[in-house]
C-alpha cells in the first residue's frame, strides 16, 4: 500500500512539472486561448447558476436565491399537463421524421457533387443550393403561405388546372410535418453538404487513379471509396442530431402554426414560448428545457455508446 501511494504522488509530481514545463514553454499560445475560455464560461457555465430556477417558484421582485424554494413541483405539473402526451410525441415524430428523410440527403448530394468533374459547373450548382439556407425563417413561412394558398398559390392553381379542388395545406393538420420537413430539406440541405464535400475533398486522388486503373466505374468507386471515407464523419453526425431529437425550430414552427394545424404543429418549444413568453412563467417553462436537455443528453451517450461497440466510432 505504501509502495502504491508512493507510485501515485510521483505520478501526480510527474504531471505537475510536464504541465508547468508545456505552460513555460508555450504561454503564447495559452494567451490566444484566454479570450476563448473566457467567452466558455461567462456564456456557458456562469448562466448554469441559473437552473435552480426550475426547482423555484421565481419572481423577479425577490430574485433567483429569494424566490421559494418548491423541488419537484414544476416538473411534476408539466408530467401532469393536459397537453404532455401530444406535445411530447409531436415533438418527437416531427424530429424523427426529420431525421430520418433529411440526414440522407446532404450525404447523397456532396457524394453528386464531388463526381462533377468542371470546377465551373460544380461551383454554380454548390452555390445555388447554398442560397436557401441564408433566408431567414419568416421569410420561408411567408413563400409558403404565397405558394400554398388555396385561392392564388401557384401549387393551388396548378393543382385546379389539372381538375382538382384546392387544399388548405396551411390549416389541415395532416400537411404540417409534410411541409416542415420538405421546405426544411429545402432550405438546408445543400448548405449541410459543405461538411461531407471537405471529407470527400481529402482523400488521396492516387485512390481514384488506382480505382480507374483497376476498371472500377463511378459506382464502384463511390462504393468503395467515398463512402467508407465518409462513414466516421455521418457517425459523429448522426449521434449529434439524435441528442436534438426533442429540439425543433420553434421559430418556424410557431409561424407556420394555425389553428387548424394545432393537432401536429403543437410542439414543446411552441409551447414553452407561449408559457414562457406569454405568460411569464418563467419556473416552469425552466423545468421544461432542464427535462428536454437531460433527455438530449441521454440520447447522446446511449448512441454513441452504441456506435462505438457497433464500428468504433463515437464522438468520445
Amino acid at each position: 500500500m505504501k509502495e502504491k501511494n508512493t507510485l501515485t504522488a510521483n505520478n501526480t509530481n510527474s504531471f505537475w512539472q510536464r504541465a508547468g514545463r508545456s505552460f513555460h514553454n508555450n504561454w503564447q499560445l495559452y494567451a490566444l486561448l484566454l479570450p476563448a475560455l473566457g467567452f466558455l464560461f461567462v456564456f456557458n457555465y456562469l448562466p448554469l447558476y441559473g437552473v435552480q430556477i426550475a426547482f423555484r417558484d421565481f419572481k423577479a421582485a425577490f430574485g433567483i436565491t429569494g424566490s421559494k424554494w418548491v423541488g419537484l413541483k414544476n416538473f411534476t405539473d408539466f408530467f401532469s399537463a393536459y397537453y404532455f402526451e401530444r406535445l411530447l410525441v409531436n415533438t418527437f415524430l416531427l424530429n424523427l421524421y426529420g431525421l430520418i428523410f433529411s440526414f440522407p440527403i446532404p450525404i447523397i448530394m456532396a457524394i453528386f457533387l464531388n463526381q462533377i468533374e468542371r470546377p465551373r459547373y460544380k461551383k454554380f450548382i454548390q452555390t445555388s443550393i447554398y442560397i436557401p439556407h441564408f433566408i431567414s425563417t419568416v421569410v420561408m413561412a411567408g413563400i409558403l403561405y404565397l405558394f400554398l394558398s388555396p385561392s392564388s398559390g401557384v401549387v393551388n392553381t396548378l393543382i385546379q388546372a389539372l381538375g382538382g379542388d384546392p387544399i388548405h395545406f396551411m390549416i389541415e393538420s395532416n400537411w404540417f410535418r409534410p411541409l416542415f420537413i420538405i421546405s426544411d430539406i429545402w432550405q438546408h440541405a445543400g448548405w449541410n453538404t459543405i461538411l461531407y464535400i471537405a471529407a470527400l475533398t481529402g482523400i488521396d486522388p492516387g485512390l481514384y487513379e488506382a480505382a480507374t486503373i483497376d476498371g472500377a466505374t463511378k459506382l464502384q468507386k463511390i462504393r468503395h471509396i467515398d463512402i467508407p471515407h465518409l462513414v466516421p464523419i455521418v457517425v459523429m453526425m448522426l449521434i449529434l442530431s439524435f441528442g436534438s431529437l426533442l429540439v425543433s425550430n420553434t421559430d418556424k414552427a410557431l409561424l407556420m402554426q394555425t389553428s387548424g394545424n394545432m393537432a401536429t404543429s403543437d410542439i414543446i418549444g411552441v409551447y414553452v414560448y407561449k408559457m414562457g413568453i406569454g405568460k411569464a412563467q418563467f419556473s416552469y417553462t425552466s423545468a421544461i428545457g432542464l427535462f428536454i436537455n437531460v433527455i438530449n443528453f441521454v440520447m447522446i451517450i446511449t448512441v454513441n455508446w452504441i456506435s462505438k461497440r457497433l464500428n468504433q466510432t463515437g464522438l468520445f
